[in-house]
């Protein structure tokens, strides 16, 4: 199994955001060999949130070899068309190490503040994965489609490759969702406060169903867990405080959801869920500390990591 770090994005503990934090966080997460970084996107949340594309651009020049990741973007938010321009710039200034997680997002409050109806997300989705694709690929086919159009329309700079940086595609595991990623993705992104081993399981033989049904291979389709929020602890006391106080805040999901699910409490229970994960097919699993960033990565690394 491989590990990647999301970007310190949300300001979970009231202390802000500092370039000299994503620095040190980036070439911490280089050092220690975790296979790959990430940010997600919201344009109003609940909790101060960094722009993600504006965050990984600083950190290009301390992530060594690094895979950058966006797990998720939202296309219909940003925009296919802007999206595109970003994720090809992103891509030209890492040399080509771009991959881009898309899904529609779950907040209303990001659909209202770009005037565009929140009922309309999984239409417009379908749509925005292959005008993406058409905007990257020089003298590729374009879309013509409802919502959409990339007819007349030259996106320069391209991205490094030819055919564009892989789109992964977010689905928490239902069956429309799973279809669209065997039809449109190249990779599956599950959400970690979304699901359990059990299901991620189930969902990723339903994938694989779908795949063949679509004629593309199930063996090397690529997988991995993002948001997977956590906080190394071996005082359980401590463990509660960050569970309730800052992430069930913040997402408002139940705390006994988010306790069974996340890496939040003793590396040895931690490292029991991840090696559940592992069993059921997981690849990659990317982490989330909710506060004291930089050293929450060399413990998980150290004390959890290791112990799989």
């Amino acid at each position: 199994m491989k590990f990647g770090a999301h970007l310190p994005l949300i300001d979970f503990d009231g202390k802000g955001f500092s370039l000299s934090l994503l620095r040190e966080y980036t070439q911490t997460a280089a050092a220690l060999g975790f296979h790959a970084l990430s940010i997600n996107d919201h344009l109003v949340f609940s909790r101060p949130w960094l722009d993600g594309p504006t965050a990984l651009a600083a950190t290009i020049p301390w992530s060594g070899e690094m895979q950058l990741f966006t797990t998720v973007a939202i296309p219909v938010v940003r925009g296919p068309v802007g999206l595109a321009k970003t994720v090809a710039a992103l891509d030209q200034l890492s040399n080509g190490r771009m991959n881009v997680g898309v899904g529609p997002g779950s907040s209303v409050k990001d659909y209202d503040a770009v005037g565009i109806s929140f009922e309309e997300r999984w239409k417009r989705l379908d749509e925005a994965i292959p005008a993406t694709r058409s905007l990257w690929q020089r003298g590729g086919t374009p879309l013509r489609g409802r919502f959409y159009s990339t007819e007349n329309m030259v996106l320069e700079p391209y991205p490094v490759r030819p055919s564009g940086p892989p789109i992964w595609i977010g689905s928490w595991g239902s069956e429309v969702g799973l279809r669209r990623t065997a039809r449109l993705g190249d990779g599956w992104l599950a959400s970690a406060y979304n699901t359990t081993p059990e299901q991620f399981h189930t969902g990723l033989t339903r994938l694989q169903e779908y795949l063949v049904h679509f004629n593309r291979s199930a063996n090397s389709f690529p997988n991995a867990i993002a948001t997977m929020f956590c906080y190394i602890t071996e005082d359980r006391s401590e463990a509660e405080r960050i569970l309730n106080e800052m992430l069930r805040k913040a997402i408002n999901r139940p705390a006994d959801e988010l306790r069974q699910r996340l890496l939040i409490g003793p590396a040895e229970e931690c490292a029991r869920k991840l090696s559940a994960y592992e069993k059921a097919g997981a690849q990659m699993v990317f982490v989330w500390p909710i506060t004291d960033e930089t050293r929450q990565l060399e413990h998980f690394q150290q004390s959890v990591a290791s112990a799989i």
